[in-house]
């Protein structure tokens, strides 16, 4: 029976993510690239000024009834930045070929636009329950977009395959693989550490948002740092290599044999199939979850927190993911044989020696553990939604157990399940963002005409 269901679930995420979802995500970011006429460009040095004038360490940007910009960010990137930045990586590498990255980029550059609009729907539709508290996410905009029963289909679709992959499957798997790490670079027991992690979390999901937001918007610059400065020693250690680096993931792109020699039987098709599924999957950028942290930041107008949202895919992709990948390209680590996150140790283990595992073991726990907290609190909306709130108290405690048990089990299935559902929650969200693309643009347009009026208001005030 589970062999049987194993199958099944197969065969639909080969349809999903291999062919149906790379159509629709590509498609939907080159749409609004140009429906917002290349936002990524235009406002990323607004984006880049926003991300660092709201940088805070203690949360005094924050209201009561939600999270500052740069906690709802940093909550985003917790869920963004996860295992899949360091395995996905390598994964794509080692499918695809040296120019899978390049396909990673691009894919990546044209997702900017797709969560900038999703982050601007989610603020307008955002919710104020009778406590004061702020809710948001696809849901609401869905509901927005279509009225009657077929909006509501699509919004308990959509919650419910949320729910399954992120709060509970997803979790599980964020869990075990901080188990196995620390296994492999300490000898613990994997349920020992599941139990630690659990614990933590519980006091964090049991804090709420702000808890949440707290936790968050310390970690997640911690953990970029460390990995990133461990990064660059590396790459600082094979610097004559990085030229030819460079040159494997461009003439890899579209020429994959002149770098493999075909040996792999990887082609053109295969570098963008792998290079941008894997892109896609890390930065989420269209797949509905990010809006969820990015509905209650405390900003003017929708549009400040759309810029905003771009910055998380941008760490995400170009900053985290490419570390990953010039660290494998650059220490000819391609060569082990190895793959997923034993290629990353290994890449980092011909610099650092045993070290190598010991940090990326860490790097993990960082990233899994912040995966974990990101991927509650989506879940939690949609449970609120769904059920009300005296159900995230239930959905907390599960979510824990859901911890320590998949610390110590072999999750393959729970992790092709999790992979289903991911797949099958971007669907209605692209579905009430293509709906909605009109107000996007809309939107976008009246606060750029607001920023030039400002603007000129201020050039009369000064007396030019």
């Amino acid at each position: 029976m589970m062999e049987f269901i194993s199958n099944i679930v197969s065969v639909v995420n080969k349809f999903l993510w291999d062919y149906a979802l790379l159509f629709l995500l590509c498609g939907t970011g080159i749409y609004f690239t140009i429906r917002l006429r290349f936002i990524q460009v235009r406002k990323f040095g607004a984006g880049m000024r926003r991300l660092f004038g709201t940088f805070s360490l203690n949360g005094k940007k924050a209201g009561k009834e939600g999270m500052s910009s740069f906690q709802a960010l940093t909550t985003a990137i917790a869920a963004q930045v996860g295992t899949g930045n360091i395995a996905g990586a390598a994964t794509a590498i080692v499918s695809g070929g040296p120019g899978a990255i390049f396909w990673m980029w691009l894919s990546a550059f044209f997702g900017m636009a797709t969560i900038y609009a999703e982050a601007v729907l989610a603020q307008k539709h955002k919710e104020v329950g009778p406590d004061g508290s702020v809710t948001g996410g696809p849901i609401y905009y869905i509901r927005a977009a279509f009225k009657g029963k077929f909006g509501k289909f699509l919004a308990v679709f959509f919650s419910v395959a949320i729910i399954l992959a992120l709060g509970f499957m997803g979790n599980m798997v964020q869990s075990n693989s901080i188990g196995d790490a620390f296994k492999n670079a300490f000898g613990i027991n994997p349920l020992y550490v599941g139990i630690a992690v659990a614990l933590v979390a519980a006091v964090i999901f049991l804090g709420g948002v702000k808890r949440l937001a707290w936790a968050t918007e310390k970690l997640v610059p911690v953990m970029a740092i460390l990995y990133v400065l461990g990064g660059l020693v590396v790459i600082l250690m094979n610097v004559k290599n990085l030229p030819d680096t460079f040159r494997q993931i461009f003439v890899g792109a579209f020429a994959p044999e002149a770098i493999l020699g075909g040996a792999l039987g990887v082609t053109v098709q295969k570098a963008m199939r792998f290079g941008v599924a894997r892109g896609l999957f890390s930065n989420e950028a269209g797949m509905g979850s990010t809006p969820h942290a990015h509905a209650i930041a405390k900003v003017e107008k929708p549009e400040d927190q759309g810029i905003v949202a771009m910055m998380g895919v941008f760490i995400d992709t170009f900053i985290v993911l490419t570390m990953t990948a010039l660290v494998i390209l650059s220490t000819n680590s391609l060569s082990s044989g190895q793959t997923g996150v034993a290629l990353a140790q290994a890449a980092f283990s011909s610099a650092f020696g045993t070290f190598g595992s010991i940090f990326i073991a860490i790097c993990l726990l960082f990233f899994a553990f912040s995966t974990i907290l990101g991927w509650y609190f989506f879940g939690e909306v949609n449970v609120k939604a769904l059920f009300g709130q005296k159900a995230t108290k239930i959905y907390a405690v599960i979510v824990v157990l859901f911890v320590v048990v998949g610390s110590m089990l072999k999750v393959d299935l729970v992790w092709d399940l999790s992979d289903m559902f991911n797949g099958l929650m971007v669907i209605p969200n692209l579905i009430a963002l293509l709906a909605l693309s009109g107000a996007v643009a809309r939107s976008m347009k009246r606060s750029e005409e607001d920023e030039l009026r400002a603007k000129a208001a201020r050039d009369v005030k000064k007396g030019l």
